[in-house]
């Protein structure tokens, strides 16, 4: 099986939202009741574009999964944070997927000079929690009983990861398109050679 991690491209997302429809319908991984509409997911997609790294996993030309970056927080202040996303479709899960997303794209994120990464997860959610323990990710608080989905309440536990030293004062983020072409490419040919299991 052939398999690539590029970047996405706005006319993946209705191969992004046919993965993620099945977490929202399906799961509390999502807190979103409804799935977005395709314009609104593909607006997304490019929003996160003009400044993070939005991967997709292919597998044989198929995407099979997605991971991203996006702001942790608005305030000024906390731009040199991110909140991480993966998702894998449910057909693929437990074959190493989502471990070489998550490894691109850290790598990436510490090339922009993004210092702290942080990953929710909906607890409990082994799979995941062992994912972010594997990156190095500490347990950095769970809140309880925070959201309501599918009958019952959830418990979401915050995940987080120093990429970069935190100097005085900090450069801005260098966006994902700013980045080196090559070490770019080299990172994506690294994690997306890794034969899925």
């Amino acid at each position: 099986m052939k398999t690539e991690i590029r970047l996405a491209k706005p006319q993946d997302a209705a191969e992004l939202l046919e993965i993620y429809a099945f977490y929202v319908q399906e799961t509390a991984v999502s807190f979103e009741y409804q799935v977005p509409e395709l314009e609104e997911f593909r607006s997304r997609v490019e929003q996160v574009l003009q400044q993070y790294p939005y991967l997709v996993y292919l597998a044989d030309e198929k995407i099979v999964g997605f991971a991203y970056a996006h702001k942790q927080l608005e305030r000024a202040a906390y731009q040199w944070n991110v909140e991480l996303s993966v998702y894998v479709h449910h057909n693929f899960l437990r074959r190493g997927i989502g471990r070489a997303l998550y490894g691109a794209l850290l790598e990436l994120l510490t090339l922009q000079g993004v210092r702290n990464a942080y990953g929710l997860v909906t607890s409990p959610n082994r799979s995941s929690e062992k994912l972010h323990k594997s990156f190095g990710f500490q347990l950095l608080a769970i809140h309880r009983r925070t959201g309501y989905k599918m009958g019952q309440w959830h418990d979401v536990s915050w995940f987080e990861k120093s990429l970069n030293s935190h100097g005085k004062e900090p450069e801005a983020l260098i966006p994902v398109s700013g980045l080196d072409a090559n070490r770019v490419q080299f990172i994506l040919n690294q994690y997306g050679n890794t034969p899925i299991k």
